[in-house]
């Protein structure tokens, strides 16, 4: 499966951006879906992720109550709504997809298969 991430941007402190992440190739099998991102010397950290029915959600502490994580399976797109935006959310955003959809959700960029490109989100104090 191919994962295109969109949506990043630049956007002022407490101001909000939602990102997507479209999936080709074999959309026909279920994955988990997650979101993860990086800022420049930091290590890549989970962010978020989804259940491939979107039954289930798991956030990182520190985008809880801000961010929200869901899917449209229909369209083979996931998203990622950032609302309250901090500075230190600032960093490039990837989409990833663990084809073990039947096992809990991974938190560690290990758990899964598949990666898009990523998008840069810059947050403006």
């Amino acid at each position: 499966v191919q994962l295109q991430a969109s949506g990043g941007g630049l956007v002022q402190a407490g101001g909000s951006l939602t990102l997507s992440c479209s999936a080709s190739g074999r959309t026909d099998s279920r994955y988990t879906m997650g979101w993860f991102r990086q800022a420049p010397g930091k290590e890549r950290e989970f962010v978020a992720a989804i259940s491939w029915r979107g039954g289930s959600t798991t956030y990182a502490d520190s985008v809880k109550g801000r961010f929200t994580i869901s899917r449209e399976n229909a369209k083979n797109t996931v998203y990622l709504q950032m609302n309250s935006l901090k500075p230190e959310d600032a960093a490039v955003y990837y989409c990833a997809a663990d084809q073990d959809w039947w096992t809990s959700i991974a938190t560690m960029p290990s758990g899964y298969d598949y990666w898009g490109q990523g998008t840069q989100v810059t947050v403006s104090s």
